[in-house]
């Protein structure tokens, strides 16, 4: 029982055991940084699994000289696309059957209305989702559910995975292993992802502002 609360605790936290679990597994960090990453892009129940964090932690060990940062680049790209291109094809697969009248919330009006905004707003979605935690998770489902085209989706989830990766294992080589940043970690996280919500938050305020200006008719 102690091993499987270490093992939990290990995959939940791996941004802050990294160290130590390159000291002790060498070569296999790669394997299980692949394996979070894309747990936590594809599958729906483990949006908890560190994200955002672990790729900045990667490269600010990877600027050490512990890990190879075009290896990183690599590989974790590879399963950020994989991991939301597997939640989506879990939402096409799964999500339609839902809404097939037994549930009676879930109307088949919601579904189209879900597939409409997806072909319409579901590139720019897709790629703002990665900078959000949760959201980056449950997106790709949405988008299978709502029958977003693939063509759309393969096109936004690779452009969306690579920004996501070279932004945050880039600024964790170049500024991770300053002192301010190392002494104030969480707070550096915390930053980053209200700098990514800026984009869709003003998007938002500026949309409401336009349905304001906008003179209503009777």
């Amino acid at each position: 029982m102690e091993f499987i609360t270490e093992l939990l605790n290990l995959f939940l936290h791996l941004d802050k055991h990294l160290g130590t679990v390159i000291q002790s597994y060498g070569l296999l960090t790669y394997g299980l940084l692949f394996l979070i990453i894309f747990l936590e892009t594809g599958v729906v129940v483990t949006p908890f699994l560190p994200g955002d964090s672990l790729l900045f932690a990667a490269g600010a060990f990877a600027a050490l000289g512990s890990l190879n940062p075009i290896w990183l680049i690599i590989l974790l790209t590879a399963a950020a696309i994989l991991g939301d291109t597997v939640n989506y094809w879990i939402g096409h697969t799964v999500g339609p059957r839902a809404f097939q009248g037994r549930v009676r919330f879930l109307k088949r009006e919601y579904l189209d209305r879900t597939h409409q905004f997806y072909e319409k707003h579901g590139g720019k979605a897709i790629v703002l989702a990665r900078f959000i935690p949760i959201i980056r998770t449950f997106a790709p489902f949405v988008a299978g559910i709502g029958r977003m085209s693939y063509s759309r989706f393969i096109f936004y989830n690779v452009l969306g995975g690579m920004i996501w990766c070279l932004l945050f294992i880039l600024s964790g080589y170049f500024f991770g292993n300053l002192p301010l940043v190392k002494e104030n970690f969480s707070l550096v996280i915390l930053a980053i992802i209200f700098l990514s919500l800026l984009p869709p938050l003003i998007e938002f305020g500026q949309n409401k502002y336009k349905q304001i200006r906008q003179p209503q008719t009777y």
